[in-house]
């Protein structure tokens, strides 16, 4: 299966890239200094698709912590019922043990029923 997946899925995604990369090999000069562009202290200056690839790259794992951060509380929930499960599952084995060990209780003695014969002799 893993063959499969890196033959199907990770081969092709990888020469599209190589093939990005070979595209966009000019360099780009990028500004962290919002009211000065031109403040090299503050600038990089690098190929262009490393710059795009990083960006996408960036946005995967800020949207990846923006879900994660999203469902705490079902993760939240989800630990309580766990927790919940686990006592419930240790109070059924504590009555199971001691379900086995308690005395037999007697059953009420019912009399038998009468057998009774209709006027022809018939049981009934």
């Amino acid at each position: 299966m893993r063959k499969f997946v890196n033959t199907v899925v990770i081969v092709p995604l990888a020469l599209v890239l190589l093939a990005f990369a070979l595209a966009n090999r000019r360099f780009v000069t990028v500004s962290f200094n919002p009211f000065d562009p031109n403040d090299a202290s503050l600038a990089l200056t690098l190929p262009l698709f490393i710059v795009i690839i990083a960006s996408a790259m960036l946005g995967v794992v800020a949207g990846g912590i923006a879900t994660w951060i999203g469902q705490r509380r079902h993760r939240k929930a989800a630990r309580r019922l766990e927790a919940e499960a686990a006592q419930a599952r240790a109070e059924l084995a504590e009555q199971r043990r001691n379900a086995a060990f308690a005395a037999p209780v007697p059953r009420p003695t019912v009399p038998p029923l009468a057998i009774a014969q209709d006027k022809q002799h018939a049981t009934l």
